[in-house]
């Protein structure tokens, strides 16, 4: 571990509605190195601040130098509620909990713009062409237990985050069935984010609706069950997720042209990597690029699936280091 002794011992972590991941860092090399990376379930712990001090009495020890914790939802003031639980988060309660010197909350989809840049191919599915130069702005997006997105401006060699909550913006049917699904969901709800299809909650609900919209009788199943039932073949499974690809590629592709992410569009989250093949195989690529006049563009922006489950807690790494840290202040 002497390669972090130019910043002092590090602390990274990954919170979202479901896992909480943390690992050490080190900094010998380009870029940091995550050392122990580990994950536990959200629902073990009372609060994120008794995970973070589980995993620091794992490794032996009772404090770090310096923390940078991702979270999922927006900060304010030094402060997070999490979208998706009752975990509240604040840098003060993290630095006591840690015994920091320092200590950061940033966005989740923020440490994903970070890391993306940074990643191997092995890190990567691609889905569609093969990127034409690697230039370009990026968007980062994907489906978990909710839905993230962010931007990363990419000028003169300089990298800065976009944090956003695009994950919020409203969903737009493209088709009939897609307009009575959102019929559904507006009486429920009151409005329709894209969250609401594209999560784990999302995919439940919409795997019931989609049957009565298209008159099957379907079983109510977790977003799970749904998943490893479609992966294997059930036609009633295979149905909603070809569904829920169609829809992630038409806003992934309104998000690209949001952000104008020429130089690539990363589907982040949980739920990509366990439907990677069925992703490269349905209409996700079809509906990215169908944008009308604007088809051309959305056609020439590769589209990449994040299978690395560690990428936030890089991108933590990164927003650690001083350029990092200036980056996303």
């Amino acid at each position: 571990m002497s390669g972090l002794n130019s910043i002092g011992l590090g602390l990274v972590g990954d919170i979202g509605g479901t896992n909480a991941r943390f690992a050490l860092v080190d900094f010998d090399g380009a870029d940091p190195q995550l050392i122990e990376p580990t994950s536990y379930k959200g629902e073990d712990y009372d609060t994120a601040e008794d995970a973070i001090e589980h995993y620091l009495a794992k490794m032996g020890l009772k404090h770090a130098e310096h923390a940078v914790v991702a979270v999922a939802g927006p900060i304010e003031h030094g402060t997070v509620h999490f979208t998706n639980s009752d975990w509240k988060l604040s840098e003060d309660s993290l630095r006591r909990a840690g015994g920091f010197r320092s200590a950061k909350l940033i966005n989740d989809f923020t440490a994903q713009a970070l890391a993306a840049p940074r990643l191997a191919p092995k890190d990567l599915r691609q889905i569609g062409p093969l990127p034409t130069s690697g230039e370009g702005d990026l968007a980062i997006l994907g489906p978990g237990t909710g839905f993230g997105a962010a931007g990363m401006v990419r000028r003169h060699g300089v990298e800065t985050p976009l944090t956003t909550e695009g994950g919020h913006i409203a969903f737009a049917p493209t088709d009939d069935t897609e307009v009575e699904i959102l019929r559904v969901l507006i009486k429920r709800f009151g409005r329709c984010s894209i969250e609401r299809l594209l999560s784990g909650p999302g995919m439940e609900d919409l795997h019931v609706i989609l049957g009565a919209v298209e008159g099957r009788q379907v079983e109510e199943l977790t977003a799970k069950q749904i998943t490893e039932h479609g992966v294997a073949g059930d036609s009633c499974c295979k149905a909603t997720i070809d569904r829920f690809c169609g829809i992630l590629g038409s806003s992934a592709g309104d998000l690209a042209l949001a952000l104008g992410a020429r130089g690539g569009v990363f589907i982040a989250g949980g739920i990509a990597p366990r439907i990677v093949d069925l992703l490269d195989q349905g209409p996700f690529r079809a509906r990215f690029e169908a944008k009308g006049r604007l088809s051309d563009y959305t056609k020439a922006i590769p589209t990449h699936v994040v299978m690395n489950p560690h990428t936030a807690l890089i991108g933590a790494a990164v927003a650690m280091t001083p350029d990092g840290r200036a980056a996303v202040s």
